[in-house]
């Protein structure tokens, strides 16, 4: 199967979701003055979106992988801000297991898209 856009890579479809349901919930850290933390998680979470789609602008497979390690870099990243978000009290354990839940499918999906492109280099 041909992708024609970033739009149709299903891990974008998630990091998009998942970038909502951030953005949600960052604005409790906001109420709580918690303006630099909010901000590192959106900027993280974005980057994965955003390396997606890069690497897939990039058109070549080799280039993809790289951004596609770039992005599962900055799901990482957001996941141990969900941990200073659950030890702060601004989430609550529920919450965090779901973010955690979705921010390790993401992971198992760019690891799997990873290893089918290695392929092809």
């Amino acid at each position: 199967m041909k992708i024609n856009s970033f739009e149709e890579i299903e891990v974008w479809q998630k990091a998009r979701v998942f970038t909502q349901e951030i953005y949600k919930i960052c604005k409790v850290l906001e109420k709580n003055r918690e303006f630099s933390l909010s901000e590192q998680i959106k900027r993280a979470s974005i980057s994965i979106m955003a390396n997606i789609a890069e690497g897939f602008a990039r058109r070549t497979n080799k280039e993809f992988v790289q951004f596609l390690f770039i992005a599962k870099g900055s799901a990482a990243e957001v996941q141990n801000y969900i941990y200073v978000m659950l030890d702060l009290k601004f989430i609550d354990e529920n919450t965090f297991i779901k973010l955690k839940e979705d921010i390790i499918v993401m992971q198992k999906m760019l690891s799997g898209f990873i290893k089918y492109l290695r392929k092809t280099i």
